[in-house]
């Protein structure tokens, strides 16, 4: 009874996509670029590029720069 039950499921439609993660397919330029980037970071391995790259953006967008008051006299 076993077999035959898996023998109909096997010719029965399913539903046909599986979800796939990272590796979907993405139509938005700024996600397609930060996967790149990320990929990019996998396979280049411990030398930490984008990390040090990442890094340094968020310091310079979190840098806050005094406005000078001079008077001019």
């Amino acid at each position: 009874m076993k077999n035959i039950i898996k023998f109909i499921q096997k010719y029965l439609p399913t539903n046909g996509s599986l979800p796939l993660g990272r590796w979907n397919i993405d139509y938005c330029n700024k996600k397609m670029n930060a996967k790149i980037d990320l990929s990019n970071e996998d396979h280049c391995g411990p030398c930490g590029q984008y990390a040090l790259s990442k890094t340094t953006h968020t310091s310079k967008k979190n840098t806050l720069i005094e406005p000078r008051n001079k008077t001019i006299t």
